[in-house]
Order: structure tokens, then sequence, then C-alpha cells
């Protein structure tokens, strides 16, 4: 199975670097230095683009409104507002951590419609032939791979660490023979385009959370706090995006 072994080192880089810069910015903020304050949110604001813009994404593709209604980055200058306004009220540097994550939600929830979720993709996930994953697959692939947002909005490419693979699936599964063979004939830019096309389809909750846990590496307990979820809630989300993963690459690839 490819190793996602350096991207969890770089969100373990990118969570250093958000903790460290707290004292800092506090400290900015109390001599009002803004051009400190705002360098040094530059620097750890890569991240939060690609979380921002893969959200805004999926509502586009779900047709919530329409590409240039809303743009990534009056999206993260609301949130540098938010953070010097709220950051020397925050308790510790590992609370600013959680709270970034906690307020882009709430940013972004503000601008996102209540989503009608049509469960039809999950009760027919059994049933759909490879022809149809392909159809799905080219039809989502058609706008950059789902990608709608410009990508000159992320400016710092070096963080754009944000592959989807097979280990953020089948962390715990018994088809180690089969997850070998497909790792083995599929490349990554395959294995991640397929797990995008699927989560576009999941409810946004479920998303969200397979999200914060596969890219983010937040634990459980974090991602209830920052969705005002129970454990159990989110666990169950959790549980229920990979289950529906694992099916979507059993039935779509039972060759290999």
């Amino acid at each position: 199975m490819k190793n996602s072994t350096q991207h969890y080192d770089v969100q373990k880089e990118y969570r250093e670097l958000v903790t460290t810069s707290f004292a800092p910015l506090v400290q900015y903020k109390k001599e009002e230095d803004k051009t400190a304050f705002n360098a040094l949110i530059l620097k750890i604001s890569p991240t939060l683009k690609n979380y921002i813009s893969e959200r805004l994404n999926r509502a586009i593709r779900k047709g919530y409104f329409s590409k240039n209604k809303f743009s990534v980055n009056d999206i993260l200058d609301q949130l540098f507002i938010e953070i010097y306004d709220n950051v020397d009220r925050i308790s510790s540097e590992t609370e600013f951590y959680l709270w970034l994550f906690k307020k882009t939600n709430q940013l972004l929830d503000d601008c996102l419609l209540e989503e009608e979720f049509d469960d039809q993709f999950i009760k027919n996930i059994d049933d759909f032939s490879k022809p149809e994953w392909d159809a799905m697959q080219e039809q989502f692939s058609t706008d950059g791979d789902g990608d709608l947002l410009m990508i000159e909005e992320l400016d710092d490419m070096s963080y754009n660490h944000n592959d989807y693979t097979l280990n953020q699936v089948f962390i715990e599964d018994n088809e180690t023979g089969w997850i070998e063979k497909i790792d083995k004939r599929l490349s990554a830019e395959e294995i991640e385009r397929h797990i995008k096309l699927v989560l576009a389809n999941l409810p946004g909750a479920m998303a969200n959370v397979f999200q914060l846990f596969s890219k983010q590496h937040l634990r459980v307990e974090e991602i209830a706090r920052i969705r005002n979820n129970t454990v159990q809630e989110v666990q169950h989300l959790l549980n229920e995006a990979k289950r529906i993963l694992q099916v979507s690459f059993f039935n779509r690839y039972p060759r290999y």
C-alpha cells in the first residue's frame, strides 16, 4: 500500500506551525503590530485555503450556488478578521489549532445553504456497474477533477499535500491481498480521483468528517468539538464514509 507517512508528517508540521504561532500572534495584537500579525497569519493560511476550497467546490458541484458567488480569499479574509478579534481570548496554543477549523467551518456554514441530500447514491452503490462508475468519473473530471475554483487562489502549492490514499480508507481491513493488488494496478492519482468522486456524492457532514480525519489527521474527539457533534455521531459518520468508500472500491475494481 502506498505510504501516507509523508502526508502525515506534513500535517504534523503544519499543526506545529499553527501552535507555535499562537503566542507571537497574541503578542503582536497586544503591540498593535498588524503588519507582523498578518505576515504570520499568511504563513498558516495555505492549508486553510485548501480546506475551504474543497468544501466550496463540493457545494458548487452540488449546484447550491454558482462558481463566482463566493471566493476562497473572501472567506479567508473574514477568517483573518476573526483571528485578530479573538486570538487573545483563546486559552491555549492547542485550543487555537482546533478553533481555527471550528471558525472556518462556521464561516463556511454561513455561506452554504442547508443541503437536501439525495440518498439514492448510497442506496444504489452496490448496483453501479464499472461503466457507470467510469461515466460518473468522466463527468466529475470535466471540471478539473472537481477542482472548480481556480488553482491560482492556492498561492503556496508547497502546502498542497492533500492526496487521498487507500491508507485512509482501509486502516483496518482483512482484504490485504486485494488492497495490495489494487494499489499496484492503480496510480495514486486514480485512487484519489475515485475517493474524491465518492466524497462528492456523500452527505456534507459525512464528507467533512472524513476530510478532517484523513487530511488534517484530527482525532474523532477533536472533530466532534469542531463540528459541535458528539463523539458517537462523528464516529458513526466516519465509519459510514469508510464503509461506502470500501464498497465503492470493491464494486468498481472487482477484477484486481
